[in-house]
């Protein structure tokens, strides 16, 4: 399982790569890729991070995905003495069915003003997911990324 917590430089490039794989070079094309990418930047109260479910064997995975239906909805984040707040899950489209999740989920973690201060004044933040097939109890954000993550906070 991997959080890639996405920002404006991320997604920039990312949308430079889509332009230069995809051969894009008209206005109207240009602008689909943008309104595309450009609901997966933070916008001062909140995170986005793609949710990657990663297995390499095939058969692996499609057991695994089986098995993790609604993990997008218990991954959590938690800022010291405050709740966890719970991601926001593919606002775009449903990608869980009743019998499988996707591999690839887009999450955002909407923080509350107080949270927001506690970590611009160095209190820790946690990470976790409360799946009943992938329980990750929290583990301490690196300060680096904590910082990172509070530079993309208003």
């Amino acid at each position: 399982m991997t959080l890639h917590f996405e920002d404006s430089l991320t997604m920039q490039y990312q949308i430079q790569e889509m332009l230069r794989i995809e051969k894009i070079f008209e206005v109207e094309g240009i602008q689909d890729e943008l309104d595309a990418y450009n609901p997966l930047i933070p916008d001062g109260s909140n995170w986005k991070a793609t949710m990657l479910i990663e297995y390499s064997d095939v058969e692996e995975r499609k057991h695994a995905l089986a098995g993790l239906t609604g993990i997008e909805h218990k991954v959590w984040v938690q800022v010291d003495g405050h709740e966890r707040v719970h991601a926001i899950a593919d606002e775009d489209m449903e990608r869980s069915t009743s019998s499988k999740t996707s591999a690839v989920h887009f999450l955002r973690f909407e923080l509350e003003p107080a949270m927001i201060e506690a970590l611009k004044s160095g209190e820790s933040l946690t990470v976790g997911i409360g799946h009943p097939n992938y329980n990750l109890d929290g583990i301490a954000v690196p300060d680096l990324v904590r910082e990172s993550l509070i530079a993309d906070l208003d």
